[in-house]
């Protein structure tokens, strides 16, 4: 039985880690050994997602032995969640770990580059897009646009993420309508578009609000996750599988200017750390969830739902509309989407041609009559 997390402690987290993160930043680099220092914030004060950044830190380390150390900081160490894509920019910090959804309000055109409409794709096959389908070309004429002095490596490509919780289950779309609900980036366009009322909080901040009645229901990230942050103790209805984020993944950004300081090899040693992620954080967080999953629903009392295919069909015909209206709007944003259209045609025709029925095969071993 895995372990309760006790919530206080998990949110006294950030701020215990900030405080040894101060120390840490005391510290000068052993000028004898050349080692240069990166100072890292993330956005996660703890939980599975600050292991998933301790992650790629550690992968850098083991690659770059002496000649690169990444200091990581948990959430608001430095500076906020908010402010951290301006703080590398100005070299207040030297990277941050996040998601682009986050500086969705600097640009709607950067959600498309992680939590953008669905053509039937998953995010593996975003990140192909991004690497081979001309996504990283675009988001780097995106960054110059907008003046950034930031260098960004995308890594581990999230599960769909769940519709989320409610007070009770949701079997049509028109039981959404004038919910208070929490949500990022342009999943809160979608919602809005669904008739919902939206309310973008910080992950931490989200059980206290439905606690209180500030908002009716939520949807952060995946079962360990909304396990942690207690998210059973203010819904028992659980509704998996969701058009609003379905795809999803990491953002690790940099300074530009200290990023091109350095030499050949430690540049392709963060980069090629953020692709082994990939492989890492699909074969330990897809485990975890399906085990949180699992005492959720056995131990916790939480009834899970598949969301119904009514809904997720209400969710593409609003993207369709909040993907129009934008595009009409930002010439840049209807030229990313033709670009992730032509490719997932492409990509997606293939796969829907050769990937077999995965749920046949699983009913037929486990859930014979």
């Amino acid at each position: 039985m895995t372990k309760p997390i006790d919530r206080r402690k998990f949110l006294r987290g950030g701020a215990l880690a900030a405080t040894g993160a101060a120390a840490t930043l005391a510290t000068p680099a052993i000028a004898e050994n050349h080692t240069t220092t990166f100072k890292m914030q993330a956005s996660w004060g703890g939980g599975i997602f600050l292991e998933n950044a301790q992650s790629y830190v550690d992968r850098v380390h083991a690659m770059a032995g002496d000649a690169l150390k990444i200091d990581l900081l948990p959430v608001d160490s430095v500076v906020k969640t908010s402010q951290m894509q301006d703080a590398v920019h100005r070299g207040v910090l030297d990277a941050c770990h996040y998601v682009p959804a986050y500086w969705y309000s600097k640009s709607k055109t950067a959600s498309l580059f992680g939590t953008g409409p669905c053509f039937g794709w998953s995010s593996q096959e975003v990140l192909g897009w991004i690497n081979y389908g001309g996504g990283q070309e675009l988001f780097d004429e995106l960054m110059a646009s907008l003046g950034l002095n930031i260098v960004s490596f995308f890594n581990s490509p999230m599960p769909a993420q769940p519709l989320g919780w409610f007070k009770e289950e949701i079997k049509d779309a028109s039981q959404m309508d004038g919910l208070k609900y929490r949500t990022v980036g342009l999943a809160a366009d979608v919602l809005l578009e669904m008739g919902m009322s939206v309310v973008q909080l910080p992950g931490g901040e989200i059980q206290p609000a439905m606690k209180s009645g500030l908002i009716d229901a939520a949807e952060f990230n995946n079962p360990t996750s909304d396990r942690d942050f207690g998210m059973q103790d203010v819904s028992k209805h659980y509704h998996l599988a969701s058009f609003h984020q379905s795809q999803e993944f990491f953002e690790i950004s940099f300074n530009k200017k200290k990023y091109d300081a350095l030499g050949p090899e430690l540049q392709a040693i963060l980069k090629y750390a953020s692709e082994a992620e990939n492989s890492n954080f699909y074969w330990n967080n897809t485990k975890r969830y399906a085990d949180d999953l699992t005492v959720l629903r056995d131990e916790q009392g939480v009834n899970v739902y598949r969301t119904p295919d009514s809904v997720m069909a209400a969710q593409l015909e609003a993207w369709d509309v909040v993907i129009d209206r934008i595009s009409a709007e930002d010439e840049f944003f209807a030229k990313v989407i033709d670009s992730q259209k032509s490719y997932a045609k492409n990509v997606m025709n293939y796969l829907n041609l050769n990937q077999p029925n995965y749920k046949l095969a699983y009913d037929h071993h486990f859930n014979k009559a």
